[in-house]
């Protein structure tokens, strides 16, 4: 990793790290950089392990030595620059305090479509009209650690890879493929069920299956149906499902964070893990 030591915030090579906070608020948008960021030691790890191509990394001196020369560093030979600065050039550069002192930006690869995806999954997330951050981050940490193989995105989704996302996903959200698909009224519902998926759609309306009632056989494809916070699932999404169901909960909770959902539906129709 080549060292180069940083004390202009306006210096052209710290071109991918400045004013995220305005910059890069929507990067698969028009005008956004398209760029993964990820930050503080533990996603930069992540990032770095990942399949995304590594760009530069930024940070202060201590986390350059967590990172390349303490023993536990093992990033010493990554063919990148790894500009360091103070927390003071940090800050002006970027835009805000970085409390986690690193980041590192990388290009994002092509991703399969999502037939391809469901031919090589057996449990997969299916997302309609998540545009939280923070939820789809949350959902993907999830994802990763309850065996989902892939996740699809419906219609009105955020960006899986906007550096909050990737923040909240504790850098997962760079382990688990991902694709677009159609809207499940239509193609989408057509595509799953074409490649032998059994549709479970979330959903607190007091007609649906309990969640634990739901038999799934250990190889059965599934695939789990997640709404937005509020109006949830639309009612196409929900008549496209072969299985409506429920989390039981106590008197006066009516539902739960998605991402909480998620987890517990994850958690229900899990292989062994």
């Amino acid at each position: 990793m080549i060292r180069v030591d940083i004390c202009d915030p306006a210096d052209p090579r710290l071109a991918d790290f400045r004013d995220l906070k305005r910059a890069d608020r929507r990067p698969d948008r028009p005008g956004g950089r398209g760029l993964v960021i990820a930050e503080g030691t533990v996603v930069v790890r992540r990032l770095i392990a990942s399949r995304y191509p590594l760009r530069a990394l930024l940070g202060v001196p201590r986390r350059y030595l967590e990172l390349t020369e303490e023993p536990a560093g093992d990033l010493a030979d990554l063919p990148v620059p790894f500009y360091v600065a103070d927390a003071e050039t940090m800050a002006a550069t970027v835009g805000f305090h970085l409390n986690r002192g690193v980041l590192a930006t990388a290009d994002r690869p092509t991703f399969p479509p999502a037939a391809d995806l469901l031919a090589a999954s057996r449990r997969v997330a299916v997302l309609e009209g998540i545009g939280d951050h923070e939820n789809m981050g949350a959902i993907f940490r999830n994802a990763a650690a309850l065996g989902i193989d892939a996740v699809l995105l419906a219609g009105g989704c955020a960006d899986p890879l906007y550096r909050r996302s990737v923040r909240v996903s504790m850098g997962n959200v760079l382990a688990v493929s991902f694709a677009p698909i159609a809207e499940l009224g239509s193609g989408g519902s057509d595509l799953l069920h074409a490649n032998g998926y059994r549709i479970i759609a979330l959903t607190p309306r007091a007609d649906a299956v309990a969640l634990a009632e739901v038999g799934v056989a250990p190889a059965q494809r599934i695939a789990v149906l997640l709404g937005s916070e509020g109006p949830g699932l639309t009612a196409s999404a929900l008549a496209a499902a072969d299985v409506r169901a429920r989390i039981p909960m106590a008197p006066g909770v009516d539902s739960l964070n998605v991402a909480t959902a998620g987890a517990i539906a994850f958690a229900a129709f899990a292989p062994e893990l």
